[in-house]
Formats: structure tokens, C-alpha cells, sequence
């Protein structure tokens, strides 16, 4: 029997939920009602290369077995549905249509699993020996969060890499990069045994007897997902600068060994709050893989584009490393960064200081 999963977020959502109806499964974007309207009319196309071909194969929604639908954030009902999955960024939810729909899944009690990069507050509260409450000044707006059960909420990396072209509809989406998406288990069996089920159903689709890349894996550690974030402080937040943006090409392969220093510093501060040392991903294969990374981060994209909200997962390790009592240079210059590029935004929109 076919799952109903709930997506909030049509762009980078669109890739897991491509996925899970490639696998059978039902599907609901949330988006804006322009973008629901065409998803509607036309369907969705993910853009993915199989492994040893030279072009990106189109995967349409319309040709796959699963049903797919679009509505926008007034429309959803979330206790219609198995699980809800949130591929919007943090700043997004602060929405009044969003946060109003947070509220209804909050109360619908449905696991949520989170494809942030900014882990979601419920989440770090599952957290042994971890203040959540002391991570508030790193979210753009905590308060969104207010009524979630921790247990019900687990973290999926978004390590895959995907994005809309410029020349294409709100409905195509190009993959980068098909790397894996990688979730923690939730609090309860049945709900893991639900991420499990979806995860074998992704594993069994090929395509020309070919296997298709991006799969979910699920991981019993809390603390998988936050390998992500030695990558994120080495690369995306260090493409940041005082005045302008660098690819994360550069932001690594500048100074290769103040790169490697940061990421492995990190590293530690996740194993510090639980993970296996072996859940971390080697600064040599990240390093290999930012070599291909010839853009700036989303995030310094947003502050060039004069954002004056962005997911402060630099602050977040920030304010955990001081939970640890770790001082970290290089971490404190991307957070002072990143804090005067946001303020000079707010300022030039006319916008009150944070």
C-alpha cells in the first residue's frame, strides 16, 4: 500500500518526493499557489545522471507510479498523512501561512523528518546533554517550533546537491551532485520501521537495469546528520566574505591545511556530543568532492542577493562549541562574518537590527 507523504517545499523537496514516487509512493508539495497550479497542470521533472552516462536523464512525475499532487500551505490537512517531511529553509518557516501550517502538524502529532541543513529545535532536544535552550539566538525564529514532540522529529542530511535552472520552470529541478540523504531513527520503532519500509522501496528501483542514484538511508545514531556540518563551516559559510562571495572551491582549496583544521575541529565537537568517530565523513573525500564545487554556497548566494535571514548553522556550532568550552578562532571570524554581512542587508532594507 502506497505511504502519503507530505512535503513542505517543491523545490529541493521535490527530489526526495521524485524519489518516493519513483518507489509508488504518494506525494504532496507545498508551495506557493503559482507554483502548486503548474506542478498541478504539468507535474514535476528532476534531472539526475546515472552512473556512467554522460547526460542527465528527465524523471517526470507524470510517467513515474506514484501520485502526486500540489497545494498550497492553507490547503493541508497534515493528519491525512504518514509522515511529513520539511525541505524548506529555516527562515522559511517564519512564514504567518507556514508557521500557521507547523502548528497544524505539531498538533497532528505526525513524524516529521527534517531535510534542513539547520537541524530543527525538537530535534537538538533529543539531544543527550545538549541546552537546546541556549540555541535560540542561532534560529531565525524559534518560536515556530513551540508544540513539537522531540521524539516525533528526526534529521535527514541534505547532502545530495540540487538546483532550479534560471532558464526553467519552478517545477524542474537539476541534481548536482546525487549523493545520499541520510536520516537518524525517530524515538519510536513504528515510525523508524515507516523510514525504513520508504527506504527499502527506494533501494528496489532501476531504471534500464540500472540503479538510480540519491537513496535514503536510515541510521540508528542521532548524530549522522551532523556530519554535515563539518562541511558546511569548511566550505559554505567560509564562501562568506566581508565584501563578496567566493566558490567553496576556493573557500577549501585556498588554504588547504586551515580547511583541514577547521573541518577536523568540527568533527570533534560532533563526536564531543555523541557520533562515532566513524560516522564522519574524511576531509579528503570532502576535499576531492569540493574540487567540482565552482559556486558559492546557497548562503552566501542569499546575502549577495541582499537576504537578511539565512540558516546560521555557523552559530549553531558556535553556541554548542561554547557549551563544550572550545574557543575556535576560525569559527568565531565566520560568525562575526556572517553577522556584519546580515546587518549591513537589514540596514540597507531598513530593517531593525536583530
Amino acid at each position: 500500500m502506497a505511504r502519503k507523504i507530505l512535503i513542505l517545499g517543491a523545490s529541493y523537496g521535490s527530489l526526495l518526493g521524485t524519489k518516493l514516487l519513483m518507489a509508488g509512493q504518494d506525494v504532496t508539495l507545498v508551495c506557493r499557489r503559482s507554483t502548486a497550479d503548474l506542478i498541478n497542470a504539468e507535474g514535476t521533472e528532476v534531472r539526475i545522471k546515472l552512473r556512467d552516462e554522460a547526460e542527465q536523464r528527465a524523471f517526470r512525475s507524470q510517467d513515474l507510479p506514484g501520485r502526486l499532487d500540489a497545494q498550497a500551505p492553507g490547503e493541508v490537512e497534515p493528519a491525512q498523512y504518514d509522515m511529513v517531511a520539511l525541505a524548506m529553509s529555516e527562515p522559511q518557516y517564519g512564514s504567518t501561512d507556514i508557521s500557521a501550517l507547523l502548528k497544524r502538524v505539531a498538533a497532528a502529532k505526525r513524524p516529521c523528518l527534517s531535510i534542513m541543513n539547520m537541524p530543527p529545535l525538537p530535534y537538538l532536544q533529543r539531544i543527550p546533554g545538549l541546552d537546546a535552550g541556549a540555541l535560540l539566538s542561532s534560529f531565525n525564529h524559534p518560536s515556530v517550533w513551540e508544540g513539537f514532540t522531540p521524539g516525533l522529529m528526526s534529521l535527514c542530511s541534505p547532502d545530495p546537491q540540487a538546483f532550479r535552472l534560471p532558464e526553467c520552470g519552478a517545477n524542474i529541478l537539476h541534481v548536482g551532485l546525487p549523493t545520499n540523504f541520510k536520516a537518524a531513527a525517530f524515538e519510536d520503532q513504528e515510525h523508524t520501521a515507516l523510514l525504513r519500509e520508504l527506504e527499502a522501496a527506494v533501494d528496489a528501483v532501476t531504471v534500464d537495469g540500472k540503479d538510480v542514484p540519491v537513496k535514503l538511508r536510515v541510521f540508528d545514531s542521532l548524530f549522522v546528520p551532523f556530519a554535515k556540518w563539518s562541511m558546511l563551516l569548511t566550505g559554505n559559510y567560509r564562501c562568506v566574505l566581508a565584501d563578496g562571495a567566493r566558490p567553496i572551491k576556493d573557500a577549501v582549496h585556498g588554504d588547504i591545511e586551515l580547511a583541514q583544521q577547521i573541518y577536523e575541529t568540527i568533527g570533534k565537537i560532533v563526536v564531543g556530543l555523541g557520533a562515532e568517530p566513524a560516522d564522519q565523513v574524511p576531509f579528503a573525500k570532502y576535499a576531492k568532492a569540493a574540487e567540482g564545487l565552482l559556486k558559492p554556497s546557497s548562503a552566501a548566494r542569499a546575502i549577495e542577493s541582499g537576504a537578511a535571514e539565512i540558516e546560521r548553522v555557523d552559530m549553531l556550532v558556535k553556541l554548542i562549541a561554547d557549551q563544550m568550552d572550545l574557543s575556535i578562532a576560525a569559527l568565531d571570524q565566520v560568525v562575526e562574518t556572517v553577522d556584519g554581512r546580515l546587518a549591513k542587508n537589514r540596514s540597507l532594507a531598513g530593517r531593525p537590527a536583530a
